[in-house]
């Protein structure tokens, strides 16, 4: 919400408080005022002026050489090259020696010959952002209405010494979206009297009800509608002073109809909508569901396909305005309208949301139906549109308003007690600062024995039980002002959970590895959605969540895996010539099987990475060694030793892996993510060299972790090592053969590595020689040959029996 302090001051003064101190107080008060803008620069020495003559330059045909009356002795002779510029305006003249926006200074100049004395200058030029200017002004200079004054400055005129507070609203204070809203809190906070207007539109002699009828079919949806009936509108400029308020408010001047009802919307905080009374079809408002199917071409002339869950307001028989979204291209009011039919009405919050979430339309209307409008203030805003228009569009308005009202206006009513005010904030108040602060809210209330009953103006509609109320009184006595005490009761020093740290460790197991932490988007595009996904979560057939508004293309889907996004920053760096690189990140992805979401997706902890170029880098040497598997694999085993869970890797394949370097884990039977190269064709979409990854459930490795404490003295007696190779099947795993060998060999085999791995000559086509190193050791003596020699050969005969295999000699 953008507050102007020059319209702020029609209603409460503040013309004793700065700009800073005011913002200050609100924050304090518990709105906080995000920013502070000038509608403009300071600019001097700019004048009304009145064009005396115009005529063409001598020597330029698309120059005008104008003599300017600035209210001095003799008229300035300034050129000018704005197209709409005339004898007879009034307009905006900065002499010499002025200093425009972004430090422009006027001089006197000689223009193909002829001299220049100042300039007529646009309201660009004055400091107002092209955005706003009205738009039959926009490619040429600003011209005052008649009645303003020659040689007087500008800048009260145009507004531009006003500021704008920006307001960062919680959805809860709707009532602030307006400027009586603000109006209101500004009074409270600095006790001083709020004025409002008191609409009192001048009625001709012709019934309003003798133009048109009001039918509302969907009562619940639309509780209140009123029709007020304005015949014989001049469309025209707004007067200058409610041009400037809506520049002010970020809202571009069109004509007087409209900005009336932009200028009530912004002032009551009641949307207002103008029909052009003569392009109904029937003489009837009838507000309903809208047909399956049923069309509207909306102002911003997109046709829009509705359904019952919309609520239209229709001329008797055709749609003619989506309910608190947006109004009907064939009922616009435009130069020609000579009569306007006016809404003022209140329309159901859930409904117009409804309506914004399918049609993807937010307005300035939608907004404040679905945060919550005044019920008290529908008809009073109506009457405050037609009063303006008599008054600036030299309308006639019809007598009264018809309309259809079943609205509750009922005030809600809350009981405070001033000890349990001063039990819950540790104040020591009493009942005449609670009065005060009730008063200065313009809260009625009824003082009962030792509480109030407190009367809720129905523009606070965020105040219903006493919590809200303990919070109003609070803020309006001072949160600075309240003690600072320490909670009484027993507490405890707080920690980390096992989770948290546990997080932690990875992260750290992660980074003490080389590799650097990434945070990417939740949200990704719809090919990257498809991407590198765990083959667990594919066989259990999890696709990806497609949001029903996203914000674009790029960040549409919820993630399944980090992996494309990590690799989009592998590609980001490469171009940037960095090549040796490692990232990995741990967080949150999002799971469902349903293609239409009935509940909240399943949100699983992972841990992804890639690493990519040199893993060994010695310039001295001159050594590199290049990332492989078996890199990558040593990271993720360091990690699953750490968490003493035992992760098995078997040969798999992957649509976006390497077909012979990848490896799927699985712990304790279950499938818990990949490791392995990407596909060729995936590394030249991405324009990657030879590139490695992993993905793991994190959550399926916490499970399976069991924070068992053990102590294992050092050994005193000396260990045996013995070396033995077998020939086996290209399909036997090395891992599960080392398992048989450690399983066989306990308690005295200590340790197995894997040292070699021979394929070829002397070798049949479709074995292999794997040669493992044993350790053997006892912690209570000094083994014997006989004792490791039994063990040795019970390994060699379980082996043999279990793959088929045979001793290497």
């Amino acid at each position: 919400m953008l507050v102007s302090l020059n319209w702020l001051k029609n209603y409460v003064d503040i013309t004793d408080i700065s700009p800073e101190e005011l913002a200050s107080k609100i924050t304090k008060s518990g709105i906080e005022v995000d920013g502070i803008e000038y509608v403009a620069e300071k600019s001097e020495h700019v004048v009304v002026g009145y064009v005396v003559s115009c005529e063409k330059h001598p020597n330029a045909d698309k120059l005008n050489l104008c003599q300017v009356d600035v209210g001095e002795e003799e008229p300035l002779q300034i050129i000018c090259g704005a197209p709409n510029v005339a004898q007879g305006q009034k307009v905006a003249v900065a002499k010499p020696g002025a200093v425009l926006p972004n430090n422009f200074k006027i001089k006197r100049v000689k223009l193909r010959g002829v001299e220049s004395n100042g300039m007529i200058c646009s309201l660009q030029e004055l400091g107002i952002e092209e955005k706003y200017v009205p738009k039959d002004v926009a490619d040429g200079i600003y011209v005052f209405p008649k009645d303003v004054t020659v040689g007087e400055s500008v800048e009260p005129l145009l507004n531009l010494n006003d500021a704008v507070l920006e307001f960062d609203l919680t959805p809860n204070r709707a009532d602030c979206l307006s400027m009586l809203g603000v109006a209101y809190e500004v009074g409270a906070i600095l006790n001083r009297e709020v004025k409002l207007p008191s609409p009192n539109p001048k009625e001709g002699t012709e019934e309003a009800k003798d133009y048109i009828a009001v039918e509302v079919e969907a009562k619940e949806a639309n509780p209140y509608y009123g029709a007020f009936v304005i015949r014989d509108v001049e469309i025209e400029q707004s007067p200058l002073w409610m041009r400037n308020y809506l520049i002010a408010a970020g809202i571009r001047p069109i004509n007087n109809v409209v900005d009336i009802t932009n200028y009530v919307l912004l002032e009551y905080g009641q949307p207002l909508h103008a029909f052009d009374y003569d392009k109904l079809g029937e003489k009837k408002i009838v507000v309903r569901h809208a047909k399956t199917n049923e069309k509207l071409v909306t102002l911003d002339e997109q046709e829009r396909v509705l359904s019952q869950d919309h609520l239209v307001i229709t001329d008797g028989k055709d749609p003619i305005a989506l309910a608190g979204v947006m109004g009907g291209l064939s009922t616009e009011v435009t130069d020609t309208t000579k009569n306007v039919l006016l809404e003022a009405a209140y329309f159901d919050s859930s409904t117009v949301m409804k309506a914004v979430k399918s049609t993807g339309l937010y307005s300035d209307s939608s907004t404040r139906f679905t945060k919550g409008v005044d019920p008290n203030r529908v008809k009073e805003a109506g009457l405050r549109a037609c009063e303006l228009m008599g008054k600036y569009a030299n309308a006639t308005i019809a007598k009264g308003v018809v309309a259809y009202d079943a609205l509750n206006r009922e005030q809600k009513q809350v009981k405070v007690n001033v000890t349990e005010i001063n039990k819950r904030l540790g104040t020591l108040l009493q009942p005449a600062d609670v009065e005060d602060a009730l008063q200065r809210l313009q809260f009625k209330f009824e003082k009962r024995s030792q509480e109030y009953l407190v009367y809720i103006p129905t523009r606070r509609g965020d105040i219903s039980i006493f919590e809200d109320m303990l919070e109003e009184i609070a803020r309006i006595y001072g949160y600075d002002k309240l003690p600072y005490t320490l909670p009484v009761g027993a507490g405890q020093a707080g920690g980390l959970t096992e989770r948290q740290i546990l997080i932690r460790k990875i992260k750290g197991i992660m980074e003490a590895s080389g590799l650097m932490e990434s945070r990417t988007y939740t949200l990704i595009s719809e090919n990257a959605a498809n991407t590198l996904i765990s083959p667990e979560l594919t066989e259990a057939n999890y696709v990806p969540i497609e949001l029903a508004l996203p914000m674009s293309e790029e960040h549409k889907y919820l993630r399944l895996s980090f992996l494309p996004e990590i690799l989009r920053i592998l590609t980001h760096n490469r171009a940037r010539n960095e090549f040796d690189l490692g990232y990995y990140e741990i967080g949150k992805t999002f799971l469902t099987a349903e293609s239409t979401l009935t509940k909240q997706p399943e949100e699983r902890l992972r841990l992804a990475g890639a690493v990519t170029g040199n893993w060994v880098h010695h310039p001295w040497q001159q050594e590199n060694k290049l990332v492989d598997f078996y890199v990558v694999k040593g990271i993720l085993e360091k990690l699953f030793n750490y968490l003493n869970v035992a992760v098995v890797f078997k040969p798999c394949k992957h649509k976006d892996m390497h077909p012979g370097r990848t490896a799927s884990l699985h712990l304790e039977g279950e499938t818990i993510g990949f490791i392995g190269q990407l596909h060729p064709r995936l590394q030249k979409q991405f324009d990657l060299k030879e590139t490695y990854v992993f993905d793991v459930d994190v959550e399926g490795l916490l499970d399976a972790y069991k924070n068992e404490p053990t102590y294992e003295e050092i050994p005193k007696y000396p260990s045996i090592g013995r070396d033995i190779a077998f020939v086996l099947d290209h399909t036997v795993l090395a891992a599960e053969v080392k398992q048989v060998i450690m399983d066989v060999g306990a308690p005295l085999v200590k340790h197995v590595s894997i040292f070699d791995v021979y394929e070829g000559e002397h070798l049949e086509a479709v074995k292999k020689s794997v040669a493992f190193h044993l350790v053997y050791q006892h912690p209570e003596k000094t083994l014997t040959d006989d004792e490791v020699q039994a063990s040795y050969e019970q390994i060699i005969e379980a082996v043999k029996k279990k793959f088929n295999a045979y001793i290497r000699s």
